[in-house]
């Protein structure tokens, strides 16, 4: 069958891409190379969106969480991945967990039902040179393929190991203890929240790295090396006792403006310093400098929660170290995940930088919108970015930080900021706003879901 675009890879992005398409008049090619003769060291079967890790996408609550609210938008847009979700829908409460055959089955069920879609089992080595096409091959990208990525994007554009640092909400952090400074504080702007420690805070943080429980590299990931960028904080930790005062931890140039004193009238410089850094534009996430983990989730949050300052830290993101493939989209794509420099290209997917099931699959439903305006000869609008898909998309193409960009689930940290709501009520508010504005825009949408 001719087809008007090529979608590369059958996991959720790529099959809720290739749903959008064809519900709106494409003829689409998916091409899974599972059942090919080629696999992925992570996935068990050839299906079609095979759920590899967890069977769960997360809070199903649309009224005070934003993967809740996510769902919420997915299923205005008639999403596949959420309406084979409640067919193979298993109790858990208020999270929604499926059957993960029931669900990958109900998929490819569905997209063989329409006739505009062609399922091809074939592996795909190179980006096409012409033809519209969307690349949604995950974090396990072949080989092949990872290497035409890298031709077309450059060498440091597409990491292949995934060092994580906990991303830290601003609101949550105890500014009557930490301070705002650069190293050295020379003249420049005061870039960083510094979290000081005691020499005795910082003693029992150390023997709380060596003691936390880890979690373990699956037997896929066991061969990938560390690297000094990316060293877990506990293996640091391992090295010595004064290594991380020596590395992310270190306080040299650092004047705390709470010890000051008549002969040190800046301060003096504290025995260790957690750093944070600004993760978004918005200002409303700060990444823990250095502090890439294979700390087990629970175990994080008790550890770091006793660095002065955090001690009612809410996380966006905790840490993590693993093989992954994923682009520095903020960089390389444009604003409709287009390649720049080969626009005919779209990615969609964990492979843009997001994390996260629902999140990958709301990426190739964007993706697969966006192709299809762009052959109805129609200008796209995105969403808000007090939606949840709008804010999610803001992040992966501009509004992250470039040179520290990782993958991110939605979180309300990704959202405009709402500082004249009091906290207790600002999930709500944010849910609000974004049911209204979303509404808005799918009503002005050229093509209706």
């Amino acid at each position: 069958m001719a087809h008007d675009v090529h979608i590369i890879g059958g996991g959720l992005a790529g099959s809720e891409a290739a749903w959008q398409l064809a519900r709106r008049g494409a003829k689409v090619r998916l091409s899974e190379m599972r059942g090919s003769g080629s696999s992925t060291p992570a996935h068990q079967g050839d299906g079609l969106a095979e759920l590899v890790c967890s069977n769960s996408f997360r809070s199903d609550d649309d009224e005070k969480n934003a993967v809740g609210l996510l769902h919420h938008e997915m299923r205005r847009l008639d999403s596949l991945i959420m309406r084979a979700g409640e067919v193979a829908r298993v109790p858990a409460g208020s999270a929604m967990a499926v059957d993960r055959d029931v669900f990958s089955a109900e998929v490819e069920r569905e997209l063989r039902a329409l006739p505009n879609v062609e399922i091809c089992r074939e592996r795909i080595d190179v980006l096409p040179d012409a033809g519209l096409t969307i690349v949604a091959t995950g974090p396990l990208t072949a080989a092949s393929l990872a290497e035409s990525i890298v031709k077309a994007t450059g060498q440091d554009r597409l990491a292949f190991f995934d060092a994580i640092a906990p991303i830290v909400h601003r609101d949550s952090i105890n500014m009557d203890v930490c301070w705002m400074a650069s190293r050295w504080d020379k003249g420049e702007t005061k870039d960083y929240i510094n979290c000081p420690m005691t020499r005795e805070q910082y003693l029992a943080f150390h023997q709380g790295l060596l003691d936390g429980e880890k979690t373990s590299f699956k037997d896929w990931e066991a061969d990938t090396p560390y690297f000094d960028g990316c060293m877990p904080i506990e293996v640091m930790a391992e090295r010595g006792v004064e290594t991380l005062r020596f590395g992310p931890m270190k306080p040299v140039g650092l004047d705390d403006p709470r010890s000051a004193t008549p002969e040190f009238p800046k301060g003096r410089w504290p025995y260790a310093v957690v750093q944070l850094r600004q993760d978004n534009k918005l200002g409303t996430l700060w990444n823990m400098v250095g502090f890439q983990t294979k700390l087990k989730h629970a175990e994080q949050v008790r550890l770091f929660r006793t660095i002065p300052g955090l001690e009612n830290a809410e996380f966006a993101r905790l840490g993590g170290l693993h093989r992954n493939t994923f682009l520095n989209s903020p960089i390389l794509l444009d604003r409709q995940l287009r390649l720049k420099g080969a626009e005919h290209i779209r990615f969609a997917g964990q492979i843009t930088g997001c994390e996260g099931y629902v999140e990958s699959s709301a990426v190739g439903l964007l993706a697969g919108i966006m192709a299809a305006e762009e052959l109805a000869g129609h200008t796209w609008t995105a969403p808000p970015r007090t939606t949840a898909m709008g804010a999610l998309l803001a992040h992966i193409t501009g509004d992250a930080e470039a040179e520290h960009f990782q993958p991110m689930n939605v979180n309300f940290g990704l959202f405009p900021p709402l500082h004249d709501v009091r906290k207790k009520q600002r999930k709500e508010a944010y849910t609000h706003r974004a049911k209204v504005d979303f509404g808005e825009w799918l009503a002005g949408m050229a093509i209706p879901a």
